[in-house]
């Protein structure tokens, strides 16, 4: 069975999308449409902007989810998903290409939650860490045992974890987590807490452009970060998709539940390829591809 999976934030590059743009009709038409409705040209961010430019929360997200769910249209009838499945802002991607949103729609939210996102990051600093070669368990327990905001967000693959928090909570946790065993505790370069409860401020913003926009039965499953379970309910998807800001990335056992349910091919639709590299360590006797 085919699997569909969509990245999120950080597989950004400048150049993206720019082949899609000058070689499909119908491409051009959806990234114009694209900057009709963000209010301002994100393509030329994309296809000739700076590094610092697509840093930007505003700029990085709808960039990935463009790239993503146009390079899935233009694959036409070529796109056969059996299940699809997003890495935190990917979701999105992936419920558009599934037919849960609508194009527009779709980038709209994600506009929302990268605003959003910002105000909360600015509201606090906060930050992330990758915690590698450690169990998931020692990981959780540690954190658990700090005096302060940091919560295991991205359960990427087994051995690799990131975690979220305040400054002070990711300073202690990675001394603490390096102590135990851990072969690297690495702070990453992103503006706040995501996937923490820090991002609660943003969850409830969000929650209302949420319940404003239609969802409909996606054309097949969708696996969603949140519970990492397979899910065809709109009410559902809708409720996951609000708590996904503050509940951590299950991408593990998202696809750990898709081999369980049959998939064995997987391909990643999007900017780079750091989703089939986390599913050839989770699972076994899979092929994987890029789009």
């Amino acid at each position: 069975m085919k699997a569909y999976v969509f990245p999120g934030q950080g597989a950004q590059f400048v150049g993206m999308g720019k082949d899609l743009y000058d070689n499909s009709p119908l491409a051009k038409e959806m990234f114009e449409k694209a900057n009709d409705i963000l209010g301002f040209r994100i393509t030329d961010l994309m296809f000739s902007g700076t590094d610092e430019d697509l840093r930007q929360t505003k700029v990085t997200q709808p960039a990935i989810f463009l790239h993503s769910v146009i390079l899935a249209a233009t694959l036409g009838d070529s796109f056969t998903p059996d299940m699809v499945a997003g890495h935190s802002l990917g979701e999105f991607s992936a419920l558009v290409a599934g037919k849960a949103l609508s194009f527009e729609d779709g980038l709209r939210l994600v506009s929302a939650r990268a605003q959003a996102m910002q105000k909360a990051c600015e509201k606090e600093p906060s930050t992330m860490a990758a915690i590698l070669g450690l169990e998931d368990a020692r990981v959780e327990e540690i954190c658990k045992s700090i005096d302060e905001i940091v919560v295991p967000a991205n359960y990427n693959s087994p051995g690799q974890l990131v975690i979220s928090g305040s400054i002070k909570g990711i300073e202690v946790a990675c001394e603490q987590l390096k102590a135990a065993g851990a072969r690297r505790a690495l702070p990453l370069k992103v503006g706040g807490a995501f996937h923490s409860p820090l991002m609660e401020p943003a969850r409830v913003e969000l929650a209302k452009a949420i319940d404003a926009t239609p969802i409909n039965t996606p054309i097949c499953p969708i696996y969603q970060n949140a519970t990492g379970l397979r899910v065809t309910d709109p009410a559902q998807i809708r409720q996951n998709l609000i708590d996904q800001l503050t509940a951590p990335v299950l991408w593990t056992q998202i696809i750990q539940h898709m081999i369980a349910d049959g998939a064995d091919n997987f391909v990643e639709v999007g900017p780079g390829n750091v989703l089939q590299g986390l599913i050839l360590k989770i699972g076994k006797d899979v092929t994987v591809s890029g789009a």
